[in-house]
């Protein structure tokens, strides 16, 4: 009996999409315009040319690049190859890049010439000091498997290769040979490997299959997207979120895509009035931004009808409510992570407000989820926190050259454990309640810094709060809060404090504040709460 789900390939979206919606438009990106058929033309030439240098299937490009129409041609033609692709986080610097060329085995580097001030080509220069030989095969030796580089931009560099003239090969290749390669790739075949963000420690290559077109599509359905629609999208490309919600989604369902190459608040209320977007998503600290500059400067925003707004933590409620309030809109909430994809939880559009805001959704088509006491593996009754433990065909084929971690966290019944701490609901919604490692033990108490973080976001003079653990003697630990303060407004620690006192119990108030003008953030739009421990022990001197 056939599976009910006929698999894809990933490479195969693109001659599909032109075949079912030819002249329309499917990307728009700064002043220029491409329809579908016009994408999938650009992306067989890429794949061509790619296959013109010698790019074997199974070999690793990674592709370290800001949002353009290069990374959508790039990440399509890499796949259709049957080649790995392995998109690299734009923050990365010359070390982080160069332990994900190594650590993955990357034959070949496509990477932009540089974005704003931030010059690409030259960390990569630093970081790969046999670039600059004028051999267009590299020999490194702390990169034994790089052979090639490509670099999109207006300059030619020595020891790459320009992007166009890859393009250009490729126009002139053979249909045929390209058609083989394709044909060639099994849906079940290594597709992509996507680095975690690497808050702590090294980032792991989480290995996936094409199974994510089934990912997307069940997450189209549930969410009603069409043809018709237009996602505004500013999400990082390499980053899970962006690459499903915006790359594929527009390949499966014919929405239009328009594309920025940041995240800029202003610029993208104004394209959502120009563009008549549909969908936007993003985390909360997006569309707190977002609903703060429309509120300075309101714009017509009426198209939107619906997206994704991660949500469920305390911290989130009140930007969840008043993304609701500020666009009219019902915005869904989910939950999911690298290791089994967006939406393994998803509200559906007849949720309740209550719904999309208290919890993080609903499971997914194809997904089992488990709430587990973590010391004795039992499950937790409904309404009681636990560890989130995940199910699905979309779960990774494990971590890159990392089977000891793959072993430590998918188990033998082939349950991911997330590290994540949640509770199911009575309702059958999932509620994340925030990662076991920046949950804080205070005298014996269990303390949930998101609950903190949602108090202390409740005074006026405060923009947003990140609370963190801090090592203290007698109690174990204590928390430390970064507190931003909306603009023109002043407080003092103790002001903070006071606010605190009487309101929540006295283990759950900060010891101490810190005052902040940025965050250090993930590509994703997430605090890097390990840095801020690190930065409070700089910070305060130990007792």
């Amino acid at each position: 009996m056939a599976d009910w789900f006929e698999k894809r390939t990933i490479g195969s979206l693109p001659a599909q999409a032109a075949a079912r919606w030819g002249s329309r438009e499917a990307l728009r990106f700064q002043e220029r315009r491409w329809s579908f058929a016009e994408l999938s033309a650009s992306i067989d030439d890429a794949a061509r040319g790619l296959m013109v240098l010698g790019i074997e299937p199974g070999e690793k490009v990674s592709l370290w690049m800001v949002n353009r129409p290069e990374f959508i041609q790039t990440t399509y033609a890499v796949i259709k190859i049957g080649a790995v692709l392995i998109p690299v986080n734009t923050r990365f610097r010359t070390e982080d890049v160069a332990y994900v060329l190594g650590q993955s085995d990357s034959t070949t580097l496509v990477i932009s010439e540089r974005s704003g001030p931030i010059d690409y080509v030259a960390m990569l220069r630093e970081a790969v000091p046999s670039l600059g030989t004028g051999h267009s095969e590299l020999a490194d030796p702390r990169f034994l498997m790089l052979r090639r580089v490509i670099v999109v931009g207006d300059g030619r560099h020595p020891g790459t290769v320009h992007w166009e003239d890859m393009r250009q090969a490729g126009a002139s290749g053979e249909d045929r040979e390209l058609e083989r390669r394709a044909e060639a790739v099994s849906p079940d075949d290594t597709a992509f490997l996507m680095y975690t963000s690497g808050t702590t420690g090294f980032p792991k290559g989480v290995m996936h299959s094409h199974a994510i077109v089934r990912n997307v599509i069940d997450r189209a359905s549930r969410m009603g997207i069409t043809e018709t629609d237009v996602i505004m999208n500013y999400l990082p490309l390499f980053h899970l979120y962006g690459f499903s919600e915006g790359l594929l989604m527009s390949m499966l369902t014919g929405a239009r895509q328009v594309l920025t190459e940041t995240f800029a608040p202003e610029e993208v209320l104004d394209l959502i009035r120009q563009e008549a977007a549909t969908l936007l998503s993003g985390f909360d600290t997006h569309f707190k931004e977002i609903c703060e500059a429309q509120e300075r400067g309101p714009r017509d925003v009426s198209s939107i009808r619906t997206g994704i707004l991660a949500s469920g933590m305390s911290s989130s409620v009140p930007t969840a409510r008043r993304a609701r309030r500020v666009f009219g809109k019902s915005f869904l909430s989910g939950y999911g992570m690298s290791e089994f994809g967006v939406g393994a939880t998803l509200s559906f559009l007849d949720s309740t407000e209550e719904q999309c805001v208290e919890a993080s959704g609903y499971p997914a088509p194809g997904y089992e989820i488990r709430v587990v006491d973590p010391e004795t593996g039992r499950d937790r009754p409904r309404g009681e926190p636990g560890e989130i433990l995940v199910r699905s065909y979309m779960l990774m084929q494990g971590y890159y050259k990392k089977p000891e971690e793959t072993e430590r966290t998918i188990d033998t019944d082939g349950w991911l454990h997330t590290g994540d701490m949640g509770i199911l609901r009575p309702d059958g919604h999932l509620r994340f309640v925030g990662r076991y490692k920046d949950m804080l033990k205070i005298g014996g108490e269990n303390v949930d810094p998101m609950e903190v973080e949602a108090y202390l976001m409740g005074h006026p003079a405060i923009n947003l709060a990140a609370v963190v653990a801090y090592p203290d003697a007698r109690l174990s630990e204590v928390g430390v809060a970064f507190v931003r303060l909306e603009p023109g407004q002043a407080l003092t620690e103790e002001q903070v404090l006071a606010y605190c006192r009487g309101k929540i119990a006295s283990f759950k108030i900060p010891r101490r504040v810190i005052f902040v003008d940025e965050y250090p953030m993930t590509s994703s739009g997430k605090i890097q709460k390990a840095k801020l421990r690190e930065e409070a022990l700089r910070r305060i001197p130990p007792p």
